[in-house]
């Protein structure tokens, strides 16, 4: 029971990451989950292949509200979807299997560089200037997918950071392009756990509540909590300072990258 409701107590900050500001909650779930299973005792060698495919598992139905919300809003584009989804489906088995070939001392250290960069861009506050809809043809579109699908499988994201950037340089609105990106979520949180299950197989035994690298009480824990809180803070984010939140989770986001580099 105390380990249920201490991956509840995750999911409420990763939906509350998620919707404020739009970040998706595996930065927030990721390095938790991580803290969590050591504290708990799972295999060390597997730790972060673990944390990692638990939060796309919570991914795939927290990005299934999310997409509705957005096509409710018409603002979700499904002919780009789909034709990114190939691309965003290779590129989430790839990064899977990728994976499962380096240690989990490596793969944390490639989430806390991909975590720094984020924290920077959160800082920073970056604008985009569109650049070409030439972004928009299927070859651009395929190996974009593959490339924001490998690294979201590797890191337990939806890919809303990479794909929410590259529409806007292709021409999309802005609200397009987080309506698009929220759809193409599930394709690679999909894919991503499937390959962690599929792969993870040949190095995990099996056990209960367990399968592959995926952890089913850490999932039902995660979402619990997390389908209920980023819809409310999608809300807070109407009256909320959104310029010092930011600022206050790059900071966060930061200490926490350097100490799992370090770690």
């Amino acid at each position: 029971m105390i380990e249920w409701l201490s991956f509840a107590v995750i999911g409420i900050f990763a939906g509350i990451s998620a919707g404020l500001l739009g970040l998706g909650g595996g930065l927030v779930s990721v390095p938790a989950l991580l803290y969590l299973f050591k504290f708990y005792g799972l295999p060390e060698a597997h730790l972060m292949h673990i944390a990692v495919s638990t939060s796309l598992m919570a991914i795939i139905v927290t990005s299934i509200s999310s997409l509705l919300a957005h096509h409710r809003g018409r603002n979700v584009d499904w002919s780009l979807m789909q034709r990114l989804s190939l691309g965003l489906v290779i590129g989430g088995f790839l990064g899977a299997y990728s994976a499962t070939l380096i240690s989990s001392e490596l793969l944390q250290r490639f989430f806390a560089i991909y975590a720094f960069m984020m924290s920077i861009r959160l800082w920073l506050s970056l604008p985009i200037t569109t650049m070409s809809n030439t972004l928009l043809k299927q070859r651009y579109l395929l190996v974009a997918g593959s490339l924001f699908g490998s690294i979201s499988a590797l890191v337990g994201m939806g890919g809303g950071t990479m794909v929410v950037p590259y529409l806007l340089f292709s021409g999309q609105s802005i609200q397009r392009a987080i309506g698009t990106s929220a759809a193409c979520a599930f394709p690679i949180a999909v894919s991503g756990v499937l390959g962690f299950i599929v792969f993870g197989k040949a190095h995990v035994l099996p056990s209960q509540g367990q399968i592959g690298f995926v952890n089913w009480q850490a999932f039902l824990g995660l979402i619990s909590t997390s389908i209920i809180f980023a819809p409310l803070a999608a809300k807070w984010a109407q009256t909320l300072p959104m310029k010092l939140l930011e600022r206050v989770f790059a900071l966060i986001l930061m200490a926490v990258s350097i100490s799992l580099f370090f770690g």
